[in-house]
């Protein structure tokens, strides 16, 4: 069972938060309770951001078919799985591409700085 990832962020700053563990109470930042951020809801081409992965040798490569623009690319790949997680920070330039343990059951996150937070589970 793949644990979720919980992300919050301002729409105001921008500040981004990941949530380690919920207790009911709300995220202030610039006076406004900071949003969840829901995988693949934002209107933006699926298929330049949502992560696609390959299984080679026990291990899965992931990659996303996305622009590495300084004003917009992709920050980071994420693994996550029960309690454990795995990520790939990225900056502009560089090639959305991470490897990561092949476990099957894991969901693979990809953030996008414009479009948000994208998801795809392994089989």
């Amino acid at each position: 069972m793949s644990r979720k990832l919980i992300i919050k962020q301002c729409k105001k700053c921008m500040t981004t938060v990941k949530v380690i563990k919920e207790y009911g109470n709300e995220i202030i930042c610039c006076k406004e309770a900071m949003k969840e951020l829901i995988p693949n809801t934002v209107d933006a081409a699926f298929e330049k951001h949502i992560p696609n992965y390959e299984i080679k040798d026990e291990k899965i490569i992931v990659t996303v078919n996305h622009v590495m623009e300084e004003e917009h690319y992709i920050e980071w790949i994420s693994m996550c799985l029960d309690n454990k997680e795995s990520i790939v920070y990225f900056k502009p330039g560089d090639i959305a591409k991470a490897e990561f343990n092949y476990v099957p059951g894991s969901t693979i996150y990809a953030y996008c700085n414009k479009h948000s937070l994208w998801k795809k589970d392994v089989k």
